[in-house]
């Protein structure tokens, strides 16, 4: 029982610490460097490309229902995410959308 809880202590210090290295490494500087600037601004763009890819990747376009209800809520996210810029909204109305759709075709 003692190895279960100085593993968690563990691997709640380092946790700490990563969180808190980037705080520590950037305090004294008034402006962030050209390279963190950049990944700010692209970094959340990738991840998103990375998870469409990821929850499409295994659509069948050759059998009911060709991928319909995916890439209809694909389309959606992207036109209410436009629409409203608000994330939750952008997360659970399509979401909904989704499940009435694949309940529906299948």
């Amino acid at each position: 029982m003692f190895y279960l809880y100085l593993g968690t202590l563990v691997a709640a210090v380092t946790t700490f610490i990563i969180r808190l290295f980037p705080y520590i490494a950037l305090s004294n500087k008034k402006e962030l460097p050209l390279f963190i600037q950049y990944l700010s601004v692209q970094l959340p763009r990738a991840i998103m490309v990375i998870l469409v890819v990821y929850c499409v990747k295994h659509i069948s376009f050759m059998k009911t229902p060709y991928g319909l209800p995916e890439i209809a809520c694909i389309i959606f996210v992207a036109v209410l995410h436009k629409w409203k810029h608000n994330t939750l909204l952008s997360i659970f109305v399509p979401t909904v959308i989704y499940m009435v759709l694949i309940q529906n075709f299948s």
